[in-house]
Parts: structure tokens; sequence; C-alpha cells
């Protein structure tokens, strides 16, 4: 049977979990994750565990917080006056922001918490500081 290897285009379906069960995505036979292993297209440590897979196994696949979004960082986290933003718009916890950082650098940030002063946005990734769980099915390998 053939074997995943770097190079290789692959197709998966899976379900990802965090450690309390909640599901934080899934692909299945309507929408597959395809990637190609080692061009970086997903985490390094999940392509590791998928090379030498073979078409229809099945695997297990826990990925530490580091091995996938990091740790969550106060350096992340940036609270600016709420006159900042035009009086009349609407600012909503959970609301995703494109904030523009100096220069041409653009970053999405998510609104954690708004008062009459201020407004704390944060920059890391939701699913940062978090173990991911991957319930993983391979099910296509194109040979480079």
């Amino acid at each position: 049977m053939q074997q995943a290897a770097s190079g290789d285009r692959v197709t998966v379906y899976y379900i990802g979990t965090l450690d309390n069960g909640r599901i934080f995505d899934q692909r299945d036979g309507d929408q597959p994750l395809t990637f190609t292993l080692g061009q970086q297209e997903v985490f390094s440590a999940l392509e590791e565990e998928i090379i030498g897979m073979t078409v229809g196994a099945v695997k297990n696949i826990v990925l530490s917080k580091e091995q996938a979004y990091g740790e969550r960082l106060e350096a992340n986290l940036l609270k600016v006056p709420r006159e900042m933003f035009p009086a009349d718009r609407e600012l909503r916890i959970g609301q995703k922001l494109d904030i523009e950082l100096g220069g041409n650098e653009q970053r999405t940030m998510r609104i954690r918490s708004v008062d009459e002063q201020t407004v704390l946005l944060d920059g890391n990734h939701d699913l940062a500081g978090c173990d991911l769980t991957f319930a993983l099915q391979l099910v296509d390998i194109d040979k480079a």
C-alpha cells in the first residue's frame, strides 16, 4: 500500500476538538482538506503524523499548544481609548476588526471588552493556548 510522503498531495477528513470536547473545526466528504505535505500549509507536527499513513488509515493526533497556535500572549492585547472609534459605531464583544498598526502593517484583532473609556483588542488566534486533537482519516494520496 502507498504511504504518504513529503511532497505528496493528500486529502483528509477530520474532526478537531479541544480538551473539553468542543469541536473547533470539521472536514468531511462534503469539504475534505487537501494539501501538500512539506509545504507548511498545515501545522508541521500534523504533517509529521500523516507521513507514513496509508489511504483509509485513521489516527487520533494531539498537538500541544506549542505545536499549534502557541501560547496566548499578553503582548497581543491592546487597550485603546473608546474615542478612537466613531461614537455611532456599535462595538460588540467578539467582533473582528482590521487594525492598521503603523506603516502598512494590518492585523485582525477581536474585541474582548468595551466600556465607556476603553476597548480591549486581542490579536491572539482564538485557539492560542489550546491543545488540539484531530480524529483524522487519510482518504487520498496523490504522489508527487
